[in-house]
């Protein structure tokens, strides 16, 4: 016979279930917004597209700005465990370097990525605060094993940060690289680590393997 405990815990997991989906669809939602209007979309603008009321919005975030931040995170960290096909993240310089080409790749592989890192790209600080978020673990890891020196890292991870910046903007916001000249110029780029000409070449020329897409 179910107890009165069993049918409280029951209700708080409904409970549970209910706003998670809930929460999801708004995030699903704000990254859309993200998508077609970018950060500066209106609350309004934001709970229209998600066929809610701005306190339905205000019950799961506290503001757009969170709701968009939150949106971002997860779509940035689904795309680095794809676009490490399951491998370990840092297990090697290569396995880096291909990660970070697929970054010039979006328009065929994550379309919905491509217009918020268009949209995002308006902010140049946003962007290079991301990268240097996102790249500064993994090449710790590599100066760790001694891939990378580790002299003069903080200044060698903010001058790369730029250039990773600057080369997603030339591809998505100029339109004035094709995401294999990026590959080049990434290359070139490599050097800020200590990567020769020879072994940067190679690391560019490598078969870049896409994983399935969900």
């Amino acid at each position: 016979m179910a107890t009165t405990k069993d049918a409280e815990n029951f209700s708080a997991g409904r409970q549970a279930a209910y706003t998670a989906r809930n929460r999801a669809a708004l995030l699903k939602a704000g990254q859309e917004v993200l998508a077609e209007i970018g950060p500066g979309a209106t609350i309004e603008q934001l709970a229209t597209h998600a066929q809610v009321s701005p306190t339905t919005i205000y019950k799961y975030f506290s503001s757009k700005e969170v709701l968009f931040a939150e949106g971002l995170d997860h779509l940035w960290r689904e795309w680095v465990v794809w676009s490490y096909n399951g491998a370990p993240p840092a297990s090697s310089l290569e396995a880096v370097m291909d990660s970070a080409r697929k970054l010039y790749w979006l328009n065929e592989t994550h379309p919905l990525f491509a217009k918020i890192l268009r949209n995002m790209l308006s902010n140049p600080g946003f962007l290079i605060a991301a990268v240097k978020g996102g790249g500064t673990a993994a090449f710790q890891e590599l100066a760790k094993q001694g891939v990378i020196p580790d002299q003069n890292f903080e200044e060698r991870i903010i001058l790369w940060s730029y250039c990773l910046a600057g080369l997603l903007t030339a591809v998505y916001v100029n339109e004035e690289l094709t995401p294999q000249e990026a590959e080049v110029a990434m290359g070139i780029g490599l050097s800020i680590w200590g990567i020769s000409e020879a072994k940067a070449k190679k690391l560019m020329s490598r078969t870049l393997v896409f994983a399935p897409l969900k």
